[in-house]
């Protein structure tokens, strides 16, 4: 035992040691929490301002001074149609009432084009060609509700252009220096608030042209595709998991299996898209493109190759989370449930994995948020950058909410960065709507002693 002056000093020192230690954290967690802050206020800027809007065709010229768009009736509205954009009524249809891949859609019978739409019965084996325009006229007023036909309206008639948008902070605080700027370079525009985030950027496919471009697409692809990588990888990692922590002697081979698992774990993910482009969409593109099941006109450039090269790159982080869940149920359990005369997977099945869960499911959640924002494995392996087909099927071309986000901030335009912040926001309701159903499974399904 030192004396007690020694003592104290080397207290002293300790303490200092242990305030730095604490200064040092606390001081790391307040920055990581600062940057995520600022992360955060700067897509809200980017999500909603102002912005100044000119149309093609004004929608006060088109109607009179004490009615709006709003409170036309539906014949109106297509009369409108049918005076400025008849010519391509045909093409209006396709998008908004057919029911055939568009290849087919000037060749197949009525019938079929608009099966389950509303239109003449004897026109049923004519095809679309045959209609004249009051025909075709009739047959959107029919089908398409009054709302549906205003937004065709300011769509293909009015064409509303965003010439110019500031951010949420120049809203709220450059409101004059903005006016001022518009009546300089931008005298016949219209100045409003704008959130980028709303139904339409929700329910809408991509565009060229920032103000009609959504991520319907896109979510769509990221569903699929989240799906498929835990259907895949979730068993095979609580299944090898259980096989190395409950099952496998500590033997050389079973110690160079786990080390090699704990290594695949750091490999950089454009390995893992590179090795998913080498096997899933070239020497396995028979079953990744569906061709096996029939299905044509297709590569293996589909979500399930995506999916496959998402598992494998999550799936070491799956294993390592499940093991040390599993390690960590006590061993006292494991004894009781063999006391008891139940047989090893009876006492893995009834009482290990209930114990294991929180924890198996804590280190899913963590995995399925990296397979969920990457963005370098899906771009090798061929996702789509500008995509407006919705994806029907595991076999179909897709894209993911990173890729367009990646995309949209490439471009230019400052209104694409504005509808990438938008994204970026769904994308994270998206990841907290995830975790929020994997804490309700945890608590629903975990079982304490």
């Amino acid at each position: 035992m030192p004396p007690d002056e020694v003592f104290r000093q080397r207290l002293a020192a300790r303490n200092r040691r242990g305030l730095f230690s604490r200064i040092l954290f606390y001081a790391s967690v307040f920055t990581a929490l600062l940057v995520l802050v600022i992360l955060f206020l700067n897509v809200l800027n980017e999500t909603f301002g102002t912005v100044a809007v000119q149309y093609e065709i004004p929608p006060e010229t088109l109607t009179t001074a004490v009615t709006s768009l709003d409170e036309l009736e539906k014949g109106d509205l297509v009369a409108i149609l049918d005076e400025h954009v008849g010519r391509r009524f045909r093409v209006i249809l396709r998008n908004a009432l057919s029911q055939v891949p568009d290849e087919q859609y000037t060749t197949a019978p009525l019938r079929d084009v608009f099966n389950g739409k509303i239109f003449p019965a004897e026109l049923g084996n004519h095809v679309i060609g045959d209609l004249e325009q009051h025909q075709l006229a009739s047959i959107l007023q029919s089908n398409l509700s009054q709302s549906q036909l205003r937004d065709l309206v300011m769509r293909e008639v009015v064409v509303e252009e965003v010439v110019a948008s500031w951010p949420l902070y120049d809203t709220l605080f450059n409101k004059d220096e903005i006016e001022a700027v518009t009546a300089e370079e931008y005298p016949e525009a219209t100045l409003r608030f704008k959130s980028w985030i709303n139904r339409d950027f929700l329910t809408t496919p991509m565009s060229s042209v920032p103000e009609l471009a959504g991520i319907r697409t896109a979510i769509l692809g990221t569903v699929y595709v989240i799906l498929i990588v835990l259907a895949v990888s979730l068993p095979l990692g609580v299944g090898a998991a259980i096989y190395l922590e409950e099952y496998a002697d500590d033997s050389r081979i079973n110690r160079m299996i786990e080390t090699n698992i704990r290594n695949l774990a750091g490999v950089p993910s454009i390995i893992y898209g590179m090795l998913g482009l080498a096997i899933f969409v070239r020497l396995l593109a028979a079953l990744t493109s569906g061709a096996v099941f029939g299905v044509e006109d297709s590569n293996g450039r589909t979500i399930v190759s995506a999916a496959l090269t998402l598992a494998l790159l999550i799936l070491p982080i799956i294993i390592i989370n499940a093991q040390e869940a599993l390690r960590a149920v006590p061993s006292t359990l494991r004894e009781a449930s063999f006391g008891l005369g139940a047989t090893q997977w009876q006492t893995i099945w009834h009482t290990v994995l209930p114990s294991a869960i929180p924890g198996i499911l804590t280190g899913t959640i963590l995995a399925v948020s990296r397979a969920i924002g990457e963005t370098a494995p899906l771009i090798v392996v061929g996702a789509s950058t500008f995509i407006v087909t919705d994806p029907d099927g595991p076999f179909s071309k897709f894209t993911v909410l990173p890729i367009q986000i990646f995309q949209w901030t490439s471009r230019p335009e400052a209104e694409f960065r504005d509808i990438a912040a938008a994204a970026i926001i769904v994308l994270l309701l998206l990841m907290l709507a995830m975790n929020a159903t994997a804490i309700i499974l945890r608590n629903r399904y975990s079982v304490r002693y």
